[in-house]
């Protein structure tokens, strides 16, 4: 039997394993298998990115339930891809050009286009390299990219159904406008921040007449664009002013009073200024009373000719300039400073400008009913089921859904213009003729369609839809979407609308939406902040295991995961441990001529049998957590198991087993290859490496841990007897363990211990398995009795209706722990002057963070347990000082 090496190298068999189950196939997906199917779409990076935390967050927690359900007997997929990141990828690609000296513009439309295309097979890779590098067992044959032919047809499929049915439109609307990227936004694109600014009150006289309205704005450059100003009609302060105008100030233009239960009587003074081209609520107001749109900015946010003397500044600049024209006027009441939410562009932070232009839109209300219903069913279900009220909140609430975006890169709308006629021509494939004149003069819409429209078709566009597919067929709906809530609206929301509008049922079964990974103090990760945890540096120094397991350890459902390197260097050590017990197992089974199976009719000892139970029960508490998504409780029963229950019990209780030449050893073999192979299984999902590096080293007949069977749970495994008995021999030799550790008493001193209880079924139980407390505890000579006569210098504690007592007559040295004791205990009380004294101080309280209060209040409290648990120890000690 191939030993392992005496440390982890988890370079080395990382790439080893990533390349054997690459060429070995084992993660394709095959629609001619005859299993009940298991499938996941990946929520495709952009092809800009490169690994994030988030990420990797992310990818394991798909990889270990599609690993989980393979080795379930599932015929799972697990999907790749890559989205063409529309405004990202043209930004990247812009930015080379400029520092090449030149532009889009000057290269033309196809030969920028090239050039994307051109970085993209250079450069675009690199996120599925990472991946693969995580550990991600996808089906990396089915690979795809939102702007492949496939996906390409998929989407001009939908655009001209939708269009076909009314459902997509083009129209004036007021639209979220970058200045910057010189695109529209959808509001799911617009990241709001609250800031400081300024709200101007300005004088809007009445036409002849010296009174006048006061009017607050915080744009006070779009008032060039009023037609309107607007009064709820049940304001008593406006009685009198129905059907009068206003004059506009500064350009002097007549403007009409409008009445409006839109505007709100309580707020400012309750007059509103209405610029239909510049405010969607003003739009709406300006639809229902036919008002004019006049837009007063160009698309890169400079004024254009409308608005008069100040054509050509960019729009701050004449705020500014005319700010100063108002006051000059004394039109300007006052500058009143407040604080409310701006809109930043998501890709640039760019402030948003509001903006009337022709735009393409999705009808998005009458696709939202039946996605809601789908969730109000159960037919999909959003795990933590909190987040399902957020999701009814935003579709009932749902705008039309802007499409089209101003920039070149991404899926052009396929809709052609008539140079002769002027009519529209919207087609799958380019048309040759109009389809009113039948000339051939056509130009395109220069527009391309939202990114999120081709991501929206992911879980059936990826399958081959609009051909009726085996993978479709096979694979759709897929099981489950594993997501961050930050894309629910902007992707999930959408794929349920056009799964449900053209496959006829939900994309996906369970949508299981994950938490932010932040800092350890809980804070957001930033560059600016420098709490970044890069996940490639991790997996350099701690090994990819390590990191993937850190990850779900700490993936608890609704709560965000707080993240530091050293709890993935504990977790690090973890594979150390799991290696090192296998080594010692696998040095102990060189002779051994039986496999992983356990034999029939074996012997089993209580040890073999509590081990065996207690394996059964993990396996048990593993299935059920990971088919309710608590990732962090499949995780924790592992970790226990093997690390508390197999390494640091088992194995030490089966050494003399071992050791020993007689026809027990056989025994003690065979359980611990299965019970080391079941670990290993168990763990895979979440450390697929050194599991598969160890499992190859086993007496076991097969090609990879990756298609070997997932241990399951048998009723006739259970031994709750044998637990018990454990549970209570266990808890006898950690109290004597405890005992040691208090009385700085050396681990390998041989101790007395004196056991009272008057239960005879614990004393039976004791005097049966008294060996294992001998051995385990270093206890030379046990006594259990109902009765027993307590040393005058000794330590106890009180377990389980027994007293247990060990004497400390001639095993500790009392002056040295005394002085041993005193000084920890001045210590103590130094640290806790220190921590009493900030804590009772309210500008401490007040101004730090919550996280660091909580931190110092708990160590607060272990040093004061610590505290009193010394003192009492002093007490024991000054007793044998004579």
């Amino acid at each position: 039997m191939t030993q392992l090496e005496t440390k982890y190298d988890p370079k080395q068999v990382e790439s080893k394993w990533t390349e054997f189950w690459d060429q070995k196939k084992y993660a394709r997906g095959d629609e001619s298998i005859e299993k009940e199917s298991f499938s996941i779409v990946i929520p495709p990076p952009n092809v800009t990115g490169s690994l994030h935390i988030g990420h990797a967050f992310n990818n394991v927690l798909q990889d270990i339930l599609t690993r989980w359900k393979r080795m379930s007997g599932f015929n799972a997929l697990w999907q790749p891809g890559t989205d063409h990141a529309g405004i990202a990828t043209q930004n990247v690609v812009e930015k080379q050009l400029k520092k090449e000296g030149t532009d889009r513009e000057a290269l033309g439309r196809e030969q920028f286009i090239e050039r994307v295309w051109q970085w993209k097979e250079e450069s675009g890779g690199n996120i599925n390299r990472q991946l693969v590098r995580l550990g991600g067992s996808m089906d990396w044959d089915r690979n795809r990219f939102t702007m492949d032919e496939g996906l390409s047809k998929a989407v001009r499929e939908v655009f001209v159904s939708l269009h076909e049915e009314g459902l997509i439109y083009k129209g004036d609307y007021i639209i979220n406008w970058c200045p910057r990227c010189q695109t529209a936004l959808s509001d799911l694109e617009v990241e709001h921040e609250e800031k400081t600014g300024h709200l101007y009150h300005l004088k809007y006289f009445f036409s002849n007449e010296d009174k006048f309205l006061t009017i607050a704005t915080t744009r006070p450059e779009t008032l060039l664009g009023d037609t309107a100003v607007a009064i709820n009609p049940k304001d008593p302060r406006y009685i009198d002013c129905k059907e009068k105008t206003v004059q506009l100030p500064i350009l002097n233009r007549s403007l009409p009073i409008i009445e409006d239960s839109y505007v709100d009587i309580e707020f400012g003074t309750g007059a509103l200024k209405v610029t239909p081209a510049h405010d969607p609520n003003d739009f709406e107001i300006g639809q229902r009373h036919n008002l004019p749109s006049i837009n007063v900015m160009n698309p890169d946010g400079t004024m254009n000719e409308k608005a008069g003397i100040y054509q050509g500044l960019d729009r701050f600049e004449c705020r500014k300039k005319l700010v100063e024209d108002l006051t000059d006027s004394k039109t300007l009441v006052k500058i009143e400073e407040i604080a409310h939410s701006v809109g930043h562009c998501y890709r640039c932070q760019t402030l948003v400008e509001p903006f009337l232009s022709k735009q393409w839109f999705v009808k998005a209300k009458i696709l939202a009913q039946p996605a809601i219903e789908a969730v109000k069913s159960g037919k999909i279900k959003i795990v933590p089921k909190f987040w399902e009220n957020t999701y009814f909140e935003w579709m009932e609430n749902i705008r039309d859904w802007c499409i089209s975006r101003q920039i070149w890169w991404g899926h052009q709308i396929p809709a052609w213009i008539c140079d002769d006629c002027g009519e529209m021509t919207v087609a799958k494939e380019s048309p040759t003729n109009c389809k009113s004149c039948n000339g051939s003069a056509l130009t395109q819409d220069s527009d391309v369609l939202d990114t999120w429209f081709s991501s929206a078709l992911w879980p059936f566009s990826t399958l081959g839809w609009p051909e009726k597919t085996k993978s479709l067929e096979r694979y759709y709906p897929t099981s489950v979407l594993v997501t961050g809530f930050d894309i629910l609206f902007f992707w999930v929301a959408r794929m349920i609308m056009m799964g449900l509008k053209f496959m006829d049922d939900v994309p996906f079964k369970y949508v299981y939406i994950h938490a932010l990974v932040r800092d350890a103090e809980g804070q957001k990760m930033s560059k600016t902040k420098g709490n970044v945890i890069d996940p490639l540096l991790m997996m350099d120094k701690f090994g990819t295991d390590a990191l993937r397991f850190t990850l779900a350890a700490f993936a608890a459902q609704g709560r965000d995961v707080k993240l530091a390197e050293d709890r993935i260097e504990g977790y690090r050590n973890f594979c150390n441990k799991i290696w090192n017990a296998s080594r010692f197992a696998l040095m102990h089974l060189e002779d051994y001529r039986g496999d992983c199976n356990l034999t029939k009719d074996l012997k089993l000892d209580l040890t073999d049998r509590w081990i065996i139970s207690r394996l059964n029960g993990t396996c048990r508490e593993v299935d059920q957590a990971l088919n309710e998504f608590k990732f962090n409780e499949a995780s924790s029963s592992i970790y226990k198991f093997i690390w508390q229950e197999f390494c640091d019990w088992y194995i030490e209780l089966l050494k003399p087993r071992l050791f020993s030449k007689s026809d027990d050893r056989f025994v003690a073999q065979n359980v611990l290859a299965h019970v080391l192979e079941s670990c290993l299984k168990l763990l895979h999902p979440f450390m697929p490496f050194i599991t598969e590096e160890i499992w190859q080293k086993l007496p076991i007949q097969g090609e990879s841990i990756m298609i070997a069977a997932f241990p399951q749970y048998q009723q006739e495994r259970e031994d709750q007897k044998a637990e018990m008995t454990m549970d209570l021999i266990m808890n006898v030799v950690t109290a004597v363990r405890n005992i040691r550790g208090e009385m700085n008493i050396n681990p390998g001193q041989k101790l007395d211990l004196l056991i009272e209880t008057k239960d005879t079924e614990l004393q039976n139980i004791i005097n049966d398995n008294v060996h294992y407390i001998k051995d385990i505890a270093k206890a030379e000579n046990v006594s259990v009795s109902d009765s027993q006569t307590k040393p005058d210098i000794a330590a106890s504690v009180v377990l389980n209706k027994m007293d247990l007592i060990v004497p400390l007559e001639g095993v500790v040295d009392f002056e040295e722990e005394k002085k041993r004791i005193q000084k920890e205990l001045k210590k103590i009380e130094k640290d806790l002057i220190v921590l009493n004294k900030k804590l009772s101080n309210p500008n401490f309280v007040d101004k730090a963070p919550p996280e660091v209060i909580e931190k110092d209040r708990g160590r607060q409290t272990n040093l004061s347990e610590k505290q009193f648990k010394l003192l009492a120890h002093l007490k024991t000690v000054e007793q044998g000082i004579v």
